[in-house]
């Protein structure tokens, strides 16, 4: 799988050069149409992803570099990316760490004034 991955991003790197090459001087008639349709249609998919992959992008590290490599590398960059099973791990974490368990709190600090006024 990490070689198909290497050579998808491999691949990717030329066929956007292409599409800039075109977009400076475009190549004959019917192929400057084509690869200017073909980038069109590729960057619309990898616009897509970028919203389908928003909660994996916010978890990550460095969001912006990889909203930009999964831009430049589409689906080939997906498995840089934090799982969804690891971002629902950080975020149940994230909302369980400010709390004490009850096994976590003193005997001491669990008494109240009020407790201690009806043991009196």
């Amino acid at each position: 799988m990490k070689l198909l991955t290497t050579l998808g991003r491999l691949l990717a790197v030329p066929f956007w050069l292409a599409v800039l090459g075109n977009l400076i001087a475009p190549f004959a008639a019917p192929f400057a149409l084509l690869l200017n349709l073909a980038g069109a249609g590729v960057l619309l998919l990898h616009v897509l992803q970028l919203g389908l992959c928003h909660g994996r992008l916010v978890a990550s590290p460095r969001p912006t570099r990889d909203r930009l490599l999964l831009l430049l590398f589409g689906a080939f960059y997906l498995d840089a990316l934090p799982s969804a099973e690891a971002v629902g791990e950080e975020l149940l974490q994230a909302t369980r760490e400010p709390d004490a368990t009850v096994a976590e709190i003193p005997l001491a600090a669990a008494r109240t004034p009020v407790a201690e006024c009806d043991a009196a």
